[in-house]
């Protein structure tokens, strides 16, 4: 029982500065859940259980057009998919016993950001630790989006567009301290930002959906990354 508590509140303690960082993007979503027409609850709801800001954003781009259920529920799975490889990724660091329930639960709170703290974990990944993260993370997001609703168009415009920008500084906050310790994550980001240079600049390649280029990117980097560097496993850990 300690080791789990103590996995929650080292997850919780780490999961905080996300849960601010989440707040502010997510603020700024539910004052557009606000244009949309969405109520606070609508908004709220859809925050607690997505957890997904390209998915949320596309979403209520399609719902402020009128798309049909069908439509909206194809361009999110095309635009999460890669949650799935995030999921692939993080069964390979929980312990094989672990329970079914124990695993949805998980699977359920993956972010980019709660994927990026728990995958950079030492050893197997602890499911309290993830609790921990969530714990903080989720109610970040939801909360967030339902203050933005309740706010509305109060706020300056200047204000509420500069925090659309807090997304990628965290993700830049993920990435940059492990990359100055391994030249290989390092060789893996710089080899994700030309490869998505070459798809933005292509004209056939620019066509794609960013839901569609995140997943080919992902297979290529990711295969590539694991064939040239790969993990050789600790049967202690």
């Amino acid at each position: 029982m300690n080791t789990k508590l103590g996995a929650w509140k080292t997850g919780l303690k780490t999961g905080i500065p996300i849960a601010l960082g989440y707040f502010a993007v997510s603020f700024s979503f539910g004052i557009l859940c606000k244009q949309a027409g969405l109520n606070p609850f609508e908004a709220f709801f859809m925050s607690a259980t997505n957890l997904t800001s390209a998915g949320q954003f596309a979403g209520l781009t399609m719902i402020a057009a009128a798309a049909t259920a069908v439509e909206i529920a194809l361009a999110q799975l095309i635009i999460n998919s890669r949650y799935f490889l995030m999921s692939f990724a993080l069964s390979q660091k929980i312990p094989s016993n672990t329970p079914l329930l124990h695993r949805l639960i998980m699977a359920y709170g993956i972010t980019d950001e709660i994927f990026g703290v728990s995958i950079a974990q030492p050893g197997k990944l602890n499911p309290y630790y993830m609790y921990g993260l969530m714990s903080a993370a989720v109610p970040g997001w939801a909360f967030g989006t339902l203050f933005g609703v309740i706010s509305g168009n109060i706020l300056p415009e200047r204000f509420t567009s500069a925090l659309s920008i807090a997304l990628f500084g965290m993700l830049l906050a993920v990435i940059l301290p492990p990359s100055k310790k391994d030249f290989r994550i390092a060789g893996v980001i710089f080899a994700s930002m030309l490869l998505s240079l070459i798809f933005a600049i292509t004209p056939a390649l620019a066509t794609l959906s960013s839901g569609l280029k995140i997943i080919i990117l992902t297979f290529v980097i990711a295969g590539i990354a694991a064939f040239i560097f790969p993990i050789k496993e600790d049967s202690n850990e």
